[in-house]
């Protein structure tokens, strides 16, 4: 089953065309790295695949959804309940604790309170902080706080997690952790995972790696 689909989806900022004419399919569970050099075009493209900008030609169908159709209210709807996002630099929130910043997705769609317990309970579990949960932030590790960031952008079930350099900001040892735990629970989750990264050894987790050049795939559609 097919849950992301871009169709000639081309982004331009002035007059520079940043990605141009790309193509691409995303089965249900499949992990797929975007890889290639700073300034290639990776990171603009994860952007119009999570709606956060809208291509400036083509479509991008989210289980048969065009995004670039979407009102700003729907787009929004999907992005919290369709699409989960792990960035670089965590971004979670400094005045709530590693179990809350889990929470927070699930009280924002106002999940009844023993189905947001019994899910949080579950992915803390899974990403091995049980014994942090009630840490604020600034008192995790930075592999610890990417475990944190993980488990938020899996709480919804979303169809699609979008992740841009999620080790980006990790020592090795981190990194390696982080990229295994990704690997285990989209497999657990069955959420496809769309995933920007420098790095061939983060790509390895994935069963596709698609280069980028100059905002073209290398090799023509993916």
């Amino acid at each position: 089953m097919q849950v992301l689909q871009a169709q000639g989806v081309g982004r331009r900022f002035g007059a520079r065309w940043v990605i141009r004419g790309l193509d691409m399919v995303l089965e249900a569970g499949e992990r797929v790295a975007l890889l290639g050099p700073s300034g290639c075009g990776k990171t603009t493209l994860l952007n119009v695949l999570g709606g956060l900008d809208r291509p400036d030609e083509g479509r991008v169908l989210l289980e048969g959804e065009a995004l670039d159709q979407a009102s700003p209210s729907r787009l929004a709807a999907l992005r919290r309940t369709r699409l989960g996002t792990i960035f670089q630099f965590f971004h979670l929130i400094p005045t709530l604790t590693a179990g809350e910043n889990i929470e927070l997705p699930l009280r924002m769609l106002a999940w009844p309170e023993a189905a947001i317990q019994e899910r949080c309970a579950t992915l803390i579990q899974a990403v091995g902080l049980e014994h942090r949960a009630a840490a604020w932030p600034a008192e995790l590790s930075g592999g610890e706080m990417q475990r944190v960031a993980v488990a938020r952008a899996l709480a919804a079930r979303p169809a699609v997690l979008l992740a841009d350099e999620p080790t980006g900001n990790l020592d090795r040892a981190s990194g390696r952790a982080v990229l295994a735990l990704l690997a285990e629970l989209t497999e657990r989750e069955g959420s496809a995972l769309v995933m920007v990264t420098h790095s061939e050894a983060a790509a390895g987790i994935c069963h596709r790696v698609l280069r980028m050049e100059d905002g073209q795939f290398l090799g023509g559609p993916a």
